[in-house]
């Protein structure tokens, strides 16, 4: 019995060592290619760096000055902090409401939630990107109103399952001793929130920093422009031709933010999802 739970373990970690391999890959790839020549990417693109094809830093010294980085990466930094602020503040106060005002009303905003996060965003770009120009939100303050709309579905579901597990008594205590409902839940609530809180700060960043196409839509490739549109856009040359060191070392720079933020909270992320979907 024990021979056999050691093979199944074995053949486990085996698996999961593949599939790290197969997402680890295009990473590694791109680290690769970003300190090589053009010429030797298309070429030779999984090959190491030789003293024939390593250029050092000339790539990210390329890609920096001609895709306007300092520029673009303020923008999408911005957008990025606000709206994920925006997204965690509203985002848990709503589904608080929810939670505790049960009603038909409540019932219904709450299903009306959950529906959104099956729309898919090519089903409603066009008409968005239409009112999106008609309402002025084509700059970097009406985005952040376009990423909290779009954020809004799963980051209710995720606190409305967490805050399900919370006891009203402790609400009700802090009731009687005087607390109003906005300082209940700030002083009492929001606190305990803190690991879906953070679960969900962090899936909306990494998909809000990423994103390509609705900034491209909204803001398109002018002064106000992402990261990723920065990149897209400033690095293509005539004919659809493409610099491509210059972009691997781009991206190198642009995934570099997420992935510190992402490896000081990851320990968050598993005890978050799991709150909110086991307790919801």
């Amino acid at each position: 019995m024990r021979s056999k739970r050691n093979i199944i373990n074995c053949l486990i970690y085996v698996l999961l060592f593949l599939l790290a391999v197969i997402f680890l890959a295009p990473i590694f790839i791109i680290l690769l290619n970003s300190v090589k020549s053009n010429f030797y990417i298309s070429e030779s693109p999984f090959t190491f760096p030789t003293d024939e094809t390593f250029t050092g830093i000339q790539n990210f010294i390329k890609g920096f000055t001609q895709s306007d980085f300092a520029k673009a990466f303020f923008n999408s930094a911005f957008i990025t902090v606000f709206s994920v602020a925006g997204i965690v503040l509203l985002t848990s106060m709503t589904a608080w409401y929810i939670i505790r005002i049960k009603n038909k009303f409540t019932k219904i905003i709450y299903y009306l939630f959950v529906f959104s996060m099956i729309v898919p965003f090519q089903m409603v770009m066009y008409t968005m990107t239409y009112y999106a120009f008609e309402l002025n939100l084509n700059n970097r303050l009406g985005i952040i109103l376009i990423y909290l709309g779009f954020g809004a579905g799963l980051s209710v579901f995720m606190f409305s399952g967490f805050i399900k597990s919370i006891p009203t008594e402790i609400e009700e205590a802090a009731t009687i001793d005087g607390c109003s409902p906005i300082k209940t839940f700030f002083l009492i609530v929001f606190p305990i929130l803190k690991p879906t809180a953070i679960t969900v700060a962090i899936l909306n960043a990494m998909w809000i920093w990423n994103d390509y196409l609705l900034p491209y839509l909204v803001l398109g490739s002018g002064e106000n422009r992402t990261l990723p549109v920065a990149v897209q856009m400033a690095l293509t040359g005539g004919y659809g031709n493409k610099d491509m060191g210059a972009l691997m070392a781009m991206l190198v720079l642009a995934i570099l933010p997420i992935i510190i933020f992402y490896l000081f909270c990851q320990k968050y992320i598993i005890k978050g999802v799991v709150a909110g979907a086991v307790k919801g």
